[in-house]
């Protein structure tokens, strides 16, 4: 962890010998968040509220464990030879795409078992946790990590950012590209734009909110990657982020391709969920 001369102070709060991290609170804020907003959505898609809580009490371990594990395979070098940290998450070093992976296991065995249209379950988690991302990156930012390459002051002044903001990004030596900042503001205005055009009449078929969320996250998640510096790597050469993001860019629109040609009858994403109506 990095805490250099004007760097914010990462640590939240100190209760005797235990110390709560911003990074933690600021998941878990995010986390609380998508959490109201996905069960005010559920009601309205005819989800029962429990079957959302019950997923997301199961969802949120099996994701925080599969994305330290996509973490710890992917820099496996330095924790064969640190193995105390590989448990160390309140220093930052989760992935993303490793919740994702974890989540989406769950969500899908899940909906299966209670009877919800795993598209339906998707397309309301979709936008929120896209939300969540958003809010999440802040995270990386208390930690100063998810950087870009090396900028200058006056290429940091010219954005218009808040001072505290270019203080944070002064990293070993160097001012670098506030890239969690754009990525942040990548997944809220993908947000913005989720939750604006879902509750269109006839725009989208169950499913396709949630490839909207896979293929506009991975398009961003693409070129903002390649201007990190802190990537996890294959070999020396390819970018472990961007070839996942190329592969879900990619498969999300063959899907919404072939779905949409394939199975016209396809419920509306409006209809909500026809197989367990909403309990009072």
């Amino acid at each position: 962890m990095r805490l250099l001369l004007g760097a914010l102070n990462p640590i939240a709060l100190k209760l005797g010998p235990f110390e709560v991290h911003w990074y933690g609170v600021i998941i878990a804020s995010a986390v609380v968040i998508a959490t109201i907003l996905a069960v005010r959505e559920g009601k309205r898609r005819r989800i029962n509220p429990d079957d959302i809580y019950d997923m997301i009490l199961w969802a949120l371990p099996v994701a925080l464990i599969s994305a330290r594990a996509y973490y710890v395979i992917f820099e496996w070098p330095y924790y064969a030879q640190h193995p105390d940290q590989i448990i160390a998450i309140w220093d930052g070093g989760i992935a993303i795409y490793g919740s994702l992976i974890g989540a989406g296991l769950v969500v899908y065995f899940f909906c299966r078992a209670k009877w919800i249209p795993v598209w339906l379950m998707l397309d309301v988690a979709g936008p929120v946790v896209l939300m969540a991302q958003g809010i999440g990156r802040w995270g990386n930012f208390m930690n100063q990590e998810a950087f870009g390459r090396i900028t200058s002051l006056q290429f940091l002044q010219n954005l218009h950012i808040p001072h505290f903001i270019i203080q944070q990004m002064f990293i070993d030596g160097a001012y670098r590209q506030p890239t969690f900042l754009y990525e942040s503001i990548w997944d809220l205005l993908g947000f913005v734009l989720l939750m604006s055009f879902r509750h269109r009449h006839h725009l989208f078929k169950q499913g396709e909110v949630f490839l909207s969320y896979v293929i506009w996250y991975s398009f961003g998640r693409f070129f903002i990657e390649g201007m990190r510096t802190d990537s996890l790597m294959i070999g020396n050469i390819l970018r472990v982020s961007q070839l996942l993001s190329v592969i879900l860019f990619v498969g999300g629109i063959i899907l919404w391709y072939i779905r949409r040609k394939r199975n016209q009858t396809n419920p509306w994403y409006l209809d909500g969920n026809e197989l367990n109506p909403r309990k009072s």
